[in-house]
């Protein structure tokens, strides 16, 4: 065991020491040695003395070293419990005689050896071991000249004497902990930390005495309670300066028994509480002793007069009175009575301190405070001690100001403040001088007592939550309403407090305050400020609450209008202190100011709902400071500068302005969590702010007038913040709020007039964008309930009181500002807000009607938008009983004269009106789909429409449309009267603008009509809108206007100018018509068809037309066009599908052909418009027309077509081009031809244009060149295949006699000529087969009549035109003959006709104008070479067309054409010599090229299709050709021997060679070689020699003549190619 190797090694070492100067020493360790080995634990040593007494005979010995080895080996012993108890008197006697040792190891090791006896089973339980060893360490304590030694016996003592009543406590059964505090309390870094600690060491000390109950006082005490006792008695012996007789010491320190009695009554209080004669040795001997300490009306001596003793005097009075105040109510009366008594008695500054600490202590421990004052300050019977304590504190505070050097002990008490909050003790410098430790020291005094002061502010405040915890007080948050009197003791307590402390501690405070810049101490003190307060407002102590409000707002900021509060009466003295406010152009906000503001926003925040009346003085400050945040001139201070001026702005003035601006926010914005109450308090402080701003604001300017305005700015601000964050809630305060607004804006300052039309539009907008309004839509449809049902009328009340300020805003003044912003604000209500009104309608609409009828522009362009925005999005919310009065509120600002915009935008409105209505009318019970531009009935046929129609009254259709208990057909119609009125109004852009709407909405919202309702429409507004239409026309006046008057120049008025067209009433007037009449042309293309099933349309339908008809002949030519398109549009829309009943389709082609019989007055666009809606008529309704209608529609063409060349004669002429109506004819022309059911009309259409062509005679040149008459070639007018002619009869007109000679002349007209030709040959090109020969002789003999009038016109297109129409025909007719088309069953005389004809033109054109000088000499070289071309063309036509293809053409009519050829061939040959050469070369060439045609008839090349047609042609052309070129042969030598030795013309020699070189090369048929003049053996040989030659037999038929040639002086004739 290791404690037993350790003891036998401190014998050996024992043994050794005492080796030579000891061996009873030696021996007795050695023997105990072998003692120890026998032994085997601690207490078989205990019981055997041989151990023990080897190490006391080591003591006795009394030498240094082996008293150290035995002390030593003793403290083991008794350590582990190797000694028996018995042995305790003989071994205090061995450390007694220790103790008297000079040597301070000796001496450490017996106190060393006490303390262990104390801690171990050898405690000593009786009076005399306990004495004796007690006075071991007091008399090492008095004796010893070593520090070390004193301080560990007094280290000893105490501990022993804790030790001792350590035991007191266990004997007795007192609690086993220390109960109480265990010395002085620190410090912590604030006043704040001081309480909040001391509370919580209260609340344990509550806690346990809680736990074990009241203390039980006994007065028996126990033997170890007896010791203690005795111990206690001669302490306070000592402390009093006298001697311990039981611890036998004379004397010793007081202070060092005052220490242990301080430790004595602060750590066993359960001790002197619980026993009686400890209770009375504290009272009678222990409180004596203290009391005589404190007198200081004697001069103190010695050891009393140190400061370490009156320390410790008043730390252990202080006890006395923190713990024992309960019991010792006199004793501590008296103890606090010295101590008040010390603050101002002149005592050295260091007494007053230590009691200035004191008194400090006992207010920032909330639990001694609390006892003080319930036992002393409430009890009539004692002294007002806390009273006096907190008095004696602010006297402290208050004699600074009488102070010398008073701006350097402020400065050293923040410094204090500072370094408390740094965490540091303050200290001065070594070196500090006498004056700078003076002045310490009064700093140090002033900064108790304000720590004092503070603590006290604190303590209530802590009080006050208490009783909150408990229940006795309610929390400043809750809904409750106060008691009249409070009863919680709690409460009382802390209402006693306030009360009789509140004016000493915000005089003290408010003192030091305003002369301290520290920040440390200005923020300890507004934290008392903000406590105090705030307890005194849960108190709900009304004149301590204002006045600490009041002190704080004079440390937040100062304005020039709080300089004039100061003075009730005004004064010179006050006067100039308002002028030199006034004259101050920054504010400055420093840290003081700063932090005071942010305690003023604590202090409303936690007391919102308390705050009543005393609001106004928050407010004030609050006004001040948003004047200050707003300036340009404020700025903030900081303490220090040890940085820029920039970086300061930066860091500290904007963020403080910041912070302070959203603190200033954040308190409204919290007005959400306040009650009902308390925001109506809040709102009437504001109220009042705003009314004591508002007074003077009227009248100048300048600094005061500006806060004043900025005041009120603030209040407004503010209300409007409250409201927003109080929406949910809203209507308890509403009225209050708006009322102010309305009394603002009834201010005659035009600033507080904006301000408050700006702050309702912002109240309302906040209410009316709430959760309850935009949530109406969930209550709407459930109103069975009743608690929706009221929750409704909640609604509808809250409603019209958030509407109804408008309308009385309005209604309660003439200032045109104040009414126009009540509707703008009414206008942003709406544009927000509309969707979710609903009761308030009928206010808001009465309002609007109103403003329609004002003068002012503004307010009816306001108004307007109003509506505009109603119209626009409202109408869904709005109330169904009240779309009649929107209706009406709209036809007002329609028919209002101040603006024309509005009327003109309103008026669309009801077309936004009708939209809505329309949405409630029933649905159709037909079907309709859109087609093109609108929607038309969906029908299959007129007589299924028919039926149907038939059926609508038995439908739902007939019913009216009631939804919610509205009519809406009545609604409808009442918007229909409103726009037929404005359709008079006498301004034109109105009446078109509601013309429009009209026709408009019927067309968009027809098909939701009934017919009852369609009957009301058309009799009751759309006839009567055209005969009002009519009748303003043609009774307004035609007098031109002049525009508005711009200015003067010269003296003379300026005019704008108007446009010709509307420069007079009518003109205007026909404008409105034409509209009238396009919106009937809309409704009946979209439900014409349905219309003819109702009764009397048809009536209707002929008033249309008489007034189509009057309107073409009579009215100007806008209207004109636009009656013509109203007839159009109908027909054109519904004939097309069959929709347009006959007589309607006949009725409108009468009255076209009624208007072009009448005189013309009308222009040509009114003609053409006419000629253009016949085609349409046709186009569309073709299926409709019979034979004589058809025949009635070109008899009106035919009507128009003469008419137009009778007044236009002379039109061609002057302008070069055709005339309109003929332009038009020419192109409706080309879809005029007769459908497949009237195809035998095409020879009537085609005959009836084709007369239109030139009409004049044929002449024919015969052989020699002359002119004789030809047969006459009138055209033939005898209807063929029975088909039905034109009656004259049906196109008769009036004419004069020179009409009717040019309709007999032909009325010639080529330029229309020219159009038609072209037009003509197209549709003769598409007609049926059948009919197209009926008329093809008159086509072709037309076109030849057009082909010769190039004599006349070379210039003319007419006759290239006729060319090329020609040449088409003649081609179509070839092909189709050759491929054996349906023409192949055409009578054999019909086909002879038409030959006749074609060999007719041919022979007239070719010879008669083609290939011969022309007079012209206009044309172009172009132009000649096109006509060259064309010439070209038909010759190629006829010889490689006409003639090569295999057609049965009749012979006569081939030769006749080949006889053609010839005839222009000899062109060149024929004429003289002389003449040839004055020839144009274009002549020889057509002549030539004549020539190349027979020759190319007559030729064969081996070719496939050479058919029996082919060779009648060609043996026709053989004897041509060889006449021909015989006579070419002798004339060329006849014409070179009259020449003699002149050349020949070029044109002959060119013909020679060509003929000759023609003649070598060609060859011919076998069949048509049989036919030639040859001699029978020659025609024999021939024959059989062909294989060898080729059929060249026509050589030797013109063999003479090559014979003769040779003879030719011309070398290059080729005669001798040809003999070869």
């Amino acid at each position: 065991m290791a404690f037993m190797a350790v003891l036998e090694s401190d014998l050996r070492a024992l043994s050794a020491e005492a080796r030579r100067r000891y061996p009873a020493v030696k021996d007795g360790a050695e023997h105990a040695i072998l003692k120890l080995r026998t032994l085997s634990s601690p207490s078989e040593i205990a019981h055997n003395d041989d151990i023990l007494r080897i190490f006391l005979m080591a003591c006795e010995v009394r030498t240094i070293k082996l008293s150290i080895i035995g002390l030593s080996c003793l403290q083991k012993l008794i350590s582990h419990d190797a000694v028996s108890t018995s042995a305790l008197r003989e071994i205090l006697s061995t450390l007694k005689d220790h103790a008297e040792m000079a040597d301070e190891g000796v001496q450490l090791k017996t106190l060393q050896t006490i303390s262990i006896i104390f801690q171990s089973r050898l405690h000593p339980e009786n009076e005399d071991t306990m004495s004796q060893a007690l006075g071991i360490c007091l008399r090492l304590l008095e004796n010893s000249r070593s520090d070390s030694v004193r301080n560990t016996a007094a280290a000893t003592f105490r501990q022993a004497v804790a030790l001792v009543f350590d035991q007191v406590v266990l004997a007795e059964s007192l609690p086993a902990g220390k109960f109480g505090y265990g010395g002085q309390l620190s410090r912590t870094y604030s006043i704040t930390g001081d309480v909040n600690r001391s509370i919580n060491m209260s609340d344990s000390l509550d806690h346990e005495s809680t736990c074990r109950g009241p203390p039980v006082v006994r007065e028996t005490l126990t033997e170890t309670g007896k010791l203690g006792l005795r111990l206690l008695e001669d302490l306070t012996s000592l402390a009093a300066g006298g001697s311990a007789i039981w611890l036998r010491v004379n004397i010793i320190q007081r202070t060092f028994a005052l220490d242990i009695l301080e430790f004595i009554l602060s750590n066993y209080v359960s001790v002197f509480r619980t026993l009686l004669p400890y209770e009375q040795a504290l009272r009678r001997q222990i409180c004596s002793i203290f009391m005589t300490s404190l007198r200081t009306n004697a001069e103190l001596e010695g050891e009393a007069g140190e400061p370490s003793f009156r320390r410790l005097v008043l730390r252990s009075v202080a006890h006395i009175i923190r713990l024992y105040s309960s019991s010792l109510i006199t004793e501590c009366e008296v103890f606090l009575s010295m101590l008040l008594k010390a603050t101002f008695l002149d005592l050295p500054l260091w007494h007053r301190i230590l009691v200035l600490e004191i008194l400090r202590g006992f207010c920032v421990e909330a639990r001694t405070l609390r006892i003080l004052f319930q036992n002393f300050d409430m009890n009539p019977k004692n002294t007002n001690v806390v009273e006096g304590m907190v008095k004696a504190l602010a006297r402290v505070v208050s004699n600074v100001q009488a102070q010398e050097s008073i701006e350097e002990s402020l400065a050293a008490v923040a410094g204090m403040f500072s370094s408390k909050a740094k965490g540091i003790e303050w200290s001065l410098d070594n070196d500090a001088s006498n004056s700078a430790v003076l002045v310490a020291s009064e700093a140090h005094a002033i900064t108790l007592a304000v720590e004092g002061l503070l603590g006290v502010v604190f303590t209530v405040a802590t009080l006050t939550d208490e009783a909150i915890d408990v229940g006795e007080l309610e929390s400043p948050r809750c809904d409750n309403v106060p008691p009249v009197k409070w009863t919680g003791k709690t409460t009382v307590l802390c209402l006693s407090m306030v009360d009789s402390l509140w004016l000493t501690i915000l005089d003290a405070l408010s003192l030091i305050l305003s002369r301290s810049q520290g920040e440390a101490i200005v923020l300890e003190i507004l934290k008392g400020y903000q406590a105090f307060t705030q307890a005194c407002g849960i108190l709900r102590t009304i004149e301590p609450l204002n006045s600490f409000l009041a002190s704080l707002c004079k440390f937040t900021i100062n304005f020039p209008v709080e300089t004039e509060k100061r003075s009730a009466l005004p004064s010179p003295v006050s006067k100039r202190a308002e002028i030199a406010v006034d004259q101050r152009e920054s504010i400055v906000l420093t840290p003081k100011n700063v932090q005071a503001l942010r305690t003023l926003f604590n202090i409303a925040h936690r007391l919102h709902n308390v705050l009543g009346p005393s609001w106004v003085l928050v407010l004030e400050t609050l006004a001040a400071l948003d004047r200050a945040i707003h300036s340009p001139h404020a700025s903030t201070q900081e303490v220090s500068t040890p940085v820029t001026k920039f970086a300061r702005e930066l860091s500290a003035q904007y963020s403080d302005f910041n912070i302070l601006s959203s603190l200033n926010s954040q308190l409204f914005e919290s007005s959400a969590l306040m009650n009902i109450s308390a925001v109506k308090s809040l709102l009437s402080a504001l109220c009042q702010l705003s009314h004591q701003s508002m007074l003077g604001t009227s009248s100048g300017l300048g600094p005061t007038t500006t806060q004043k305005l900025g005041s009120i700015s603030f209040s407004v601000e503010r209300m409007i913040s409250i409201l927003v964050n109080n929406v949910h809630r809203v209507e308890p305060f509403w009225d209050q709020v708006v009322s102010h607004f309305l009394e603002l804006a009834d201010n005659p300052n035009p600033h507080l007039k904006n301000m408050a039309l700006d702050a309702l539009d912002q109240s309302i907008s906040a209410v009316l964008g709430s959760d309850q309004f935009q949530n109406y839509k969930q209550f709407k449809p459930l109103q069975t309930s009743q608690e929706k049902e009221a929750d409704l009328d909640k609604l509808m009340s809250l409603e019209c009181s958030v509407i109804s300020p408008l309308k009385a805003l309005y209604f309660s003044t003439q200032s045109v500002d104040v009414r126009l912003g009540s509707l703008k604000i009414l206008l942003h209500v709406l544009e927000r807000y509309g969707e979710t009104l609903h009761y308030s309608w009928p206010n808001i609409l009465e309002m609007l009607r109103y403003v329609a009828d004002v003068s002012e522009k503004d307010l009816v362009t306001l108004g307007f938008q109003n509506l505009r925005v109603i119209m626009n999005d409202g109408l869904s919310a709005m109330p169904r009983d009240c779309l009649q009065v929107c209706v009406d509120v709209t036809g007002a600002y329609s028919a209002q004269k101040t603006e024309l915009n509005i009327s003109l935008t309103a008026v669309g409105l009801l077309w936004t009106m009708t939209d809505f209505i329309a949405k409630g009318l029933l649905n159709e019970p037909f079907e309709e789909k859109e087609t093109g531009a609108g929607s038309i009935v969906k029908q299959v046929g007129s007589k299924k429409m028919e039926d149907k129609a038939h059926s609508f009254p038995n439908n739902a259709r007939d019913r009216p449309s009631y939804i919610d208990g509205v009519d809406y057909e009545k609604l409808l119609f009442s918007v229909f009267s409103l726009l037929q009125n404005l359709g008079a109004d006498e301004r034109p852009e109105v009446r078109n603008s509601a013309v429009r709407t009209l026709f408009q909405t019927l067309g968009t919202h027809g098909q939701k009509l009934s017919k009852s309702m369609w009957e009301d429409c058309l009799w009751n507004y759309v006839f009567p809108t055209l005969d009002r239409a009519s009748f303003m026309v043609a009774t307004s006046s035609k007098d031109e206007w002049q525009g508005k008057e711009l200015g003067t120049r010269g003296g003379k008025a300026v005019h704008m100018l108007i446009h010709h067209s509307r420069n007079t009433a009518q003109k205007q007037w026909d404008e409105t018509l034409v509209l009238v009449l396009g919106g009937i042309a809309r409704i009946l293309r979209l439900f014409f068809p349905f219309f003819t099933s109702l009764s009397n349309f048809w009536s209707g339908w002929e008033s249309l037309l008489q007034f189509v008809e009057n309107s073409i002949l009579n009215g100007s030519k806008e209207v004109a066009l636009a009656a013509i398109s109203c007839l159009q549009t109908n027909v054109n829309s519904h004939s097309l599908k069959g929709n347009m009943p006959m007589r309607y389709l006949i009725s409108v082609v009468d009255v076209y052909e009624h208007v072009l019989k009448k005189p013309s007055s009308y222009s040509d666009k009114v003609k053409q418009e006419i000629l253009h809606g016949l085609g349409e008529i046709y186009v569309q309704a073709q299926g409709s027309f019979n034979d004589v209608i058809y025949t009635q529609l070109l008899a009106i063409i035919d009507l128009a077509v003469k008419q137009a060349m009778i007044t236009n004669d002379n039109f061609e002429m002057e302008f070069g081009n055709i005339p309109p109506v003929l332009r038009t004819v020419l192109e409706i022309l080309p879809l005029l031809g007769p459908a497949e059911h009237i195809s035998s009309m095409w020879p009537v259409f085609l005959r009836e244009f084709l007369q239109y062509l030139p009409r004049q005679d044929t002449h024919l040149p015969n052989d020699d060149g002359k002119i004789d008459q030809a047969r006459d070639s009138s055209v033939n007018n005898e209807p063929p295949n029975g088909s039905i002619p034109i009656s004259r009869d049906i196109v008769a007109v009036s004419l004069d006699s020179g009409s009717t000679a040019a309709i007999n002349a032909g009325i010639p007209s080529y330029i229309f000529a020219e159009k038609l030709v072209p037009v003509l040959v197209d549709l003769f090109l598409q007609a049926p087969t059948a009919e197209k020969y009926i008329v093809y002789p008159e086509v072709i003999q037309s076109l030849g009549r057009c082909m010769t009038t190039r004599r006349d016109n070379p210039d003319s297109a007419l006759w290239r035109l006729a060319v090329e129409a020609f040449n088409r025909v003649l081609v179509d007719y070839v092909t189709k003959s050759t491929k054996g088309g349906p023409q192949s069953g055409i009578t054999k005389p019909a086909r002879t006709r038409i030959w006749k004809e074609i060999a007719d033109v041919y022979e007239i054109f070719l010879v008669g104008y083609c290939g011969r000088a022309l007079s012209s000499n206009s044309l172009s070289a172009a132009a000649l070479e096109a006509d060259e071309s064309l010439e070209m063309t038909i010759l190629e036509t006829l010889g490689d067309t006409v003639l090569k293809l295999p057609i049965d053409t009749p012979a006569d009519v081939v030769e006749r054409l080949v006889s053609t050829l010839d005839r222009c061939a000899s062109r060149t040959c024929s004429l003289p010599v002389e003449t040839v050469e004055l020839m144009p070369p274009h002549c020889s060439r057509f002549s030539l090229t004549c020539l190349q045609k027979l020759f190319s008839l007559s030729s064969y090349s081996n070719e496939i299709n050479w058919n029996l047609t082919r060779s009648e042609v060609s043996k026709i052309s053989i004897t041509v050709l060889m006449n021909r070129c015989e006579y070419i042969l002798s004339r060329f030598l006849t014409d070179e021997k009259g020449l003699g030795e002149y050349p020949l013309p070029k044109a002959r020699l060119e013909e020679i060679n060509y003929v000759l070189q023609e003649l070598a090369c060609l060859l011919i048929h076998p069949d048509v070689a049989s036919i030639l003049p040859l001699h029978p053996c020659l025609r024999t040989d021939l024959v059989e020699d062909k294989e060898k030659h080729g059929n060249r037999s026509h050589l030797f038929v013109l063999l003479p003549s090559f014979c003769e040639l040779v003879t030719s002086r011309i070398k290059n004739t080729g005669a001798a190619q040809l003999s070869m």
